[in-house]
């Protein structure tokens, strides 16, 4: 199935679950996670029975950002993996969704810690999901850092620019109460129970079209930043050709003959 000591790989029928297993250290980026989580990407990305990600943390935490230790200096483990970054010198953006968008929807299970490189890897997931006590936050300023994961072109993007400014400016925590009245998380569930709402939603996504799916998903990031009208001639380029498909095919017949359709990906 794959994965590393730091990021666990699991299947949940064609749900593919990478959580962030390092609880010890409140699921800190480490080299292991970073090659187990492009590894994650690129295998749901070509298997074609997965159909979903779902992204969560081990421990009761998501990820509280980069190791700090490793960044002073002080080493970081996965020496066995430093051919890895070698040979991929950006491996570690695409893990974090920085340079990588993965061709199936992204789920993010939030609970605990989502502050720092955690809150810089939610931007680059579809749809988040967090328990009512996450808590959210950009903290580098106040450490003399830069987001630099992506979060001072995704962030305002995403949210409100006065909201995306204040988050990055102050580096203060913000609740999962907040985090989703400014519109960085979309839904607040009771503690514990992120990982079981995310997966409930995965399955709402499996249940339909994956030829749909991918190609709504590819449409609206393909058109955020165009004009109205080339935004439109790009929905249609990439939204006709769906029709044609077998699968298209099978969701009419089975609307007809009232029953839960099959699709083969054709």
């Amino acid at each position: 199935m794959g994965g590393t000591e730091h990021l666990t790989v699991q299947r949940e029928g064609a749900t593919l679950v990478l959580t962030l297993n390092r609880p010890e250290a409140k699921n800190a980026l480490s080299l292991p996670m970073l090659v187990g989580l492009y590894d994650g990407w690129l295998a749901a990305d070509e298997d074609d029975t997965v159909r979903s990600v779902v992204l969560t943390g081990a421990g009761g935490c998501f990820c509280a950002g980069m190791d700090l230790k490793a960044l002073a200096g002080k080493g970081m483990e996965g020496e066995q993996y430093r051919d890895r970054m070698a040979a991929d010198p950006d491996l570690h953006w695409k893990a974090m969704l920085r340079h990588h968008r993965p061709r199936k929807p992204v789920i993010a299970a939030v609970e605990g810690h989502c502050v720092a490189g955690g809150t810089e890897i939610l931007q680059g997931t579809d749809i988040r999901i967090a328990g009512a006590s996450a808590t959210f936050g950009l903290f580098e300023v106040k450490r003399g850092l830069f987001p630099i994961g992506g979060s001072t072109v995704r962030l305002p993007r995403q949210i409100a620019r006065t909201h995306a400014l204040e988050m990055l400016l102050t580096g203060r925590p913000y609740s999962a109460e907040e985090a989703a009245g400014i519109g960085l998380i979309g839904r607040v569930v009771p503690d514990g129970t992120a990982l079981e709402q995310a997966l409930a939603v995965a399955g709402q996504i499996n249940a339909c079209g994956p030829l749909a799916v991918e190609a709504v998903k590819a449409s609206v990031y393909e058109t955020a930043e165009l004009t109205e009208t080339e935004g439109l001639a790009a929905e249609l380029k990439r939204g006709w050709p769906v029709f044609a498909t077998d699968d298209a095919k099978e969701g009419a017949r089975a609307f007809a003959e009232k029953r839960p359709p099959v699709y083969r990906r054709a």
